[in-house]
């Protein structure tokens, strides 16, 4: 694990989400996934889903943004 990697846990990301955007709640999955695009690594699931046509919720823009820019203020992008 590099270092940019191990800034900031998913409740710190979490929890500067919500104070930074009027207490906007976001999930480890949108988390996961904004970190992913960002190419940042990311630990295996072992929570998959028991079917292979299950759909996984997309992150909203809005939440995206925000995750992007705690990950940006952590140093992590």
């Amino acid at each position: 694990m590099a270092a940019a990697e191990s800034k900031a846990t998913y409740e710190e990301i979490k929890k500067y989400v919500a104070e930074h955007n009027d207490g906007m709640k976001v999930s480890n999955l949108y988390i996961a996934q904004v970190k992913r695009k960002c190419g940042i690594e990311v630990g295996e699931n072992f929570n998959l889903p028991k079917s292979e046509d299950s759909r996984q919720p997309q992150c909203p823009k809005e939440k995206e943004d925000a995750i992007v820019k705690a990950l940006k203020a952590f140093r992590m992008i």
